[in-house]
């Protein structure tokens, strides 16, 4: 049994939206590593989606591209999304509204039907105080350069169900860690400001929300910058789950070892950054 959303193309047109292009990562180079996208066996390949199931979004918001997400219409969550670091604080989380993305429902949208491909307000309603979840953002606001980046990242094409307490404990202060780490670590060789170039994904889990959307079973995130002229990167990975100790903190790993857990789990990853980036 499945449960939808009974969305009227009136109504949709009333949201407000990212305007994602569905097009390969090429178009929005600028959010990988030395322009180079990941590369996943059989899912993403010379900045490509090799599989129907799996969408490359440049995500454009207020005329600009914003950010890059690999989206898996099939689990409903996204796989990653690709963005860049260019300050040294957290930034406020902005008051706005979620938004969907019409782009990825041409068919259903005409026809008056239901988000087919992604999660939607409904799927969350009601389900913090049952199943303790939230939505949990890839690319989280307070990593974004600016209050227009940090309303784009309010997208369910960018966000995955996440256990409350570990969205807000160990994983909100991994985000918050890493911004610091980067201040330090990751400024750009012309201006000294700060750049690096992020990557934040989930791992499908087995169980649902809703009967729909995939509650990712492991959370990761690595980054990689220039740190006066040599490269400097750290990964982070942990499973989704419920924390009952208010000071756990995610342990660094490598990218190998990130890369190892992922193929692990399905997501055979043969390159995250440009080689140069170990």
């Amino acid at each position: 049994m499945m449960f939808y959303t009974r969305v009227s193309v009136l109504l949709l047109l009333t949201f407000p939206a990212v305007i994602p292009e569905v097009v390969d990562f090429s178009k929005c180079s600028e959010f990988f590593f030395k322009g180079k996208s990941p590369v996943i066996t059989g899912i993403l390949e010379n900045s490509k989606s090799q599989n129907n199931q799996y969408k490359t979004i440049c995500q454009k918001y207020e005329n600009a591209y914003r950010f890059a997400t690999l989206y898996d219409t099939t689990n409903r969550i996204p796989v990653f999304s690709a963005y860049k670091v260019t300050v040294d604080k957290q930034i406020e989380r902005p008051d706005t509204t979620w938004m969907n993305e019409p782009q990825l429902e041409v068919s259903s949208v005409e026809m008056g039907m239901p988000y087919e491909n992604q999660a939607t307000d409904e799927d969350f309603n009601n389900c913090y105080s049952s199943d303790e979840l939230n939505r949990g953002h890839l690319f989280p606001s307070c990593h974004s350069g600016d209050e227009v980046i940090a309303r784009s990242t309010f997208t369910y094409t960018n966000t995955v169900p996440q256990k409350k307490s570990f969205n807000g404990g160990s994983w909100n202060r991994m985000e918050i860690d890493t911004i610091k780490l980067m201040a330090v670590n990751c400024r750009d060789e012309k201006d000294k400001k700060v750049l690096a170039h992020v990557l934040t994904g989930a791992v499908p889990g087995k169980d649902l929300l809703k009967y729909r959307v995939n509650i990712p079973s492991f959370m990761w995130m690595t980054f990689c910058c220039y740190n006066n002229k040599s490269p400097f990167s750290r990964a982070y990975w942990a499973p989704n789950q419920d924390e009952y100790n208010n000071d756990l903190r995610i342990n660094e790993i490598t990218l190998q070892e990130l890369q190892k857990n992922l193929t692990e789990n399905n997501i055979k990853v043969t390159q995250l950054f440009d080689k140069y980036c170990t």
